[in-house]
C-alpha cells in the first residue's frame, strides 16, 4: 500500500480564486460544501444550502460544532440584509451565588455548569421557515445519509479530535463516559482517514427535520436533556428549552473607507471588529507587509477588545449603547493612544463621545453568512446518551464578578465569540465573509477586510495572507509566514512576539463576493480542509 503522512506538507501550495454564475457554497470541509450544492441542484436556495451544509458539518466536523451548540447568521434576500441571533440563555436555575457558594472562582469549562440553551436546531428551523424553499426534512437529508453511511475523517478534523480525546480523558465523573461512547471506538480516538459512523446523529437529525426542531425543544430530546441534567447535577431544564426562541435582529454596521461592514449586535463581539476598523480608519497604510501596518492594526484591535470585554454582554444588561461604542468621535480619541510602542490596553469611556464558518450564494442573488459552534472543541464534554447531542459550554464566557455586566445570571446570554460578517457598498450587497476561531474572530475580520479594501486582495489572497493574533497584555502571536524582519521590528516596539507554526489557532474563514456583473467570486481557508462547491 502507498504510505504518506497527511500532516506533512513540505512545499507551499497555492489556491486560485474561483468564480461561478449560478451560486457557490464555501465551508471548511468538502463534503459539507457538496451537501449544500446538492440542495441547490434540487431547487433549494442559498439559505437551504447553508442549512444543509451546517447540518453536515455537525456530522463530519463535530470537533467544532454540534447539535447542542449556538448559531448566528447575516443574510441578504432580495438585497435586504437580515440578522439572526440563535444563541441561547443560561438556565433559569443558574446564579452566580450558587457557583460562588461552591467555591468556584470562574465558570468551569467542562461539565453541565457551562451549558446554556442550545440554539442551532432553532436557527435551522427559523432560516428554513422564513426564507427556505424546500422542507427542512429534505434539506438535512445529505447530513443524515452521511451520518448513517459513514465518512472518512479529514486531516484538520482528525487533529482536533485527538486533542479533544486527550482533554476529556482527564475528566472524572460518569457523565463524561457518553462522549467516549459516541465519539470513540472502543475508547480509542479515530485516525485520519478512518471511516466514522454516527447513527445516533442520523436519528436525531431526522426527528429535528421532521418536526421543525420541536422534537429538540418541546419533545423527546428536551425530556432527555432534562433527565440527564437532573441526574448529574446540572441546571438546564426542559422549561428552559421550551421557552427558547431565536431572535431576528438588525445587523450593526460601520463604514470603512466607503464600504459598509455588517456584524451581529451584542451579545456577540462582532462590534469589536467594527470598533477596530473605526480606530484603524484614522491611519493610512502604504503596504500590508510593513511594521507600521502591523503595529497600527494590532493596537487598534487591542483598544477595541479592551472596551468590548468590559462593556459587552446580553444587551439587556449593557450599560453602554452600541451607538456610543461605534461613535467615530470615540474611535478618533482612541486612535490618539496609538504611538510608536506597544500599549497595555485599557477600556476607555465611550460615554464621552469582541466554531465553523460557512457561506453560500444562489442564482437569485441571495447570500448568507453563517456560523455555528460548540465553543471549545466538542463543547462541555456532555453528550446526551444515544442521541449524538453534544452540549456546548458557552456559559464559560460568563464571569463570577458580581459587579461585571457579564456576570452569570439566570436566563441571561453571555458575551459570545461567534460572528458572521457581511460587506456592502453604496446600498448594494457585496457578500458574506467570516473567520471562525474564538477570540481570533474579530481579529480575523479586521485582517480580511483591510486585506480586501486597503490592499486590494482577491478573496483567496485575503484569506491566504499570514495572520497575527493578540492574546492578552502585549503578547502577539504571528503566523510563521510573517517576515522575520517584521517580527523583530514589532519586538523592538515592545510587543511580546511569539511565532506560531500550527495554523489552527489563527482561524478559518470563507469569502464570497458578488461582482458587478452578477458573477460570484470566492476564496476558502487554506488552514482547514476548505472547499468551495460551484453551481
Amino acid at each position: 500500500m502507498i504510505k504518506f503522512d497527511p500532516n506533512i506538507y513540505p512545499y507551499s501550495s497555492r489556491r486560485s480564486v474561483v468564480y461561478s454564475k449560478n451560486g457557490m457554497v464555501a465551508t471548511s470541509c468538502p463534503l459539507a460544501s457538496e451537501a449544500g450544492l446538492e440542495i441547490l441542484k434540487k431547487g433549494g436556495n442559498a439559505i437551504d444550502a447553508i442549512v444543509a451544509a451546517a447540518a453536515t458539518l455537525i456530522v463530519i466536523e463535530p470537533t467544532n460544532n454540534g447539535i447542542g451548540g449556538d448559531a448566528f447568521a447575516i443574510l441578504s434576500v432580495k438585497d435586504k440584509i437580515y440578522g439572526l441571533n440563535s444563541s441561547g440563555p443560561s438556565p433559569k436555575l443558574l446564579t452566580a451565588e450558587k457557583l460562588l457558594a461552591k467555591g468556584l472562582k470562574e465558570v468551569p469549562t467542562h461539565g453541565l455548569t457551562p451549558v446554556n440553551v442550545p440554539g442551532i436546531p432553532k436557527a435551522w428551523a427559523e432560516l428554513n421557515k422564513k426564507f427556505g424553499k424546500l422542507p427542512l426534512s429534505q434539506v438535512i437529508e445529505p447530513a443524515i445519509k452521511i451520518a448513517r453511511e459513514g465518512f472518512p475523517l479529514a486531516v484538520t478534523v482528525g487533529k482536533l479530535w485527538k486533542r479533544a480525546f486527550d482533554t476529556y480523558k482527564k475528566q472524572t465523573g460518569e457523565e463524561f463516559k457518553y462522549w467516549f461512547d459516541t465519539f470513540t471506538k472502543d475508547g480509542v480516538a479515530p485516525e485520519i482517514g478512518d471511516i466514522i459512523h454516527l447513527p445516533n446523529h442520523a436519528d436525531t437529525l431526522e426527528k429535528i427535520g421532521a418536526t421543525g426542531s420541536d422534537a429538540f425543544y418541546k419533545g423527546e430530546f428536551a425530556e432527555k436533556i432534562d433527565a440527564f441534567s437532573k441526574k448529574y447535577g446540572g441546571y438546564i431544564r426542559k422549561e428552559d428549552l421550551a421557552e427558547y426562541e431565536a431572535e431576528w435582529v438588525e445587523p450593526i454596521t460601520t463604514n470603512y473607507r466607503g464600504y459598509d461592514v455588517y456584524e451581529i449586535p451584542p451579545n456577540g463581539h462582532g462590534i469589536c471588529a467594527l470598533m477596530a476598523l473605526n480606530i484603524a480608519s484614522n491611519f493610512k497604510y502604504e503596504a500590508r507587509e510593513t511594521v507600521e501596518t502591523y503595529h497600527t492594526l494590532i493596537e487598534s484591535m487591542k483598544l477595541a477588545f479592551a472596551d468590548v470585554q468590559k462593556y459587552v454582554t446580553d444587551p439587556r444588561y449593557m450599560k453602554v449603547s452600541v451607538k456610543d461604542l461605534l461613535s467615530m468621535a470615540y474611535a478618533k480619541e482612541r486612535s490618539k493612544l496609538i504611538g510608536t510602542t506597544a500599549l497595555q490596553p485599557e477600556a476607555g469611556d465611550p460615554f464621552s463621545g469582541g466554531t465553523v464558518y460557512l457561506a453560500a450564494a444562489d442564482a437569485d442573488g441571495n447570500m448568507i453568512s453563517y456560523i455555528q459552534s460548540n465553543y471549545m472543541g466538542f463543547g462541555s464534554g456532555m453528550v446526551i446518551p444515544d442521541t449524538g447531542i453534544a452540549l456546548h459550554n458557552r456559559g464559560n464566557n460568563f464571569n463570577l464578578d458580581i459587579n461585571s455586566v457579564n456576570c452569570v445570571g439566570p436566563g441571561k446570554k453571555p458575551y459570545h465569540t461567534i460572528i458572521p460578517g457581511f460587506l456592502g457598498k453604496g446600498g448594494k450587497v457585496i457578500g458574506p465573509f467570516g473567520v471562525m476561531g474564538g477570540f481570533m474572530q474579530p481579529q480575523g475580520h479586521l485582517q480580511v477586510i483591510t486585506n480586501t479594501i486597503d490592499f486590494l486582495m482577491n478573496p483567496q489572497a485575503a484569506l491566504d495572507a499570514p495572520r497575527w493574533q493578540w492574546i492578552g497584555d502585549k503578547t502577539i502571536e504571528l503566523e510563521h509566514g510573517v517576515s522575520e524582519h517584521i517580527a523583530y521590528a514589532l519586538s523592538a516596539k515592545g510587543h511580546d512576539i511569539k511565532v506560531v507554526h500550527n495554523p489552527i489557532s489563527m482561524g478559518r474563514g470563507q469569502i464570497i463576493w458578488k461582482l458587478d456583473n452578477g458573477v460570484f467570486c470566492g476564496g476558502t481557508e487554506p488552514r482547514a480542509d476548505g472547499h468551495i462547491a460551484l453551481f
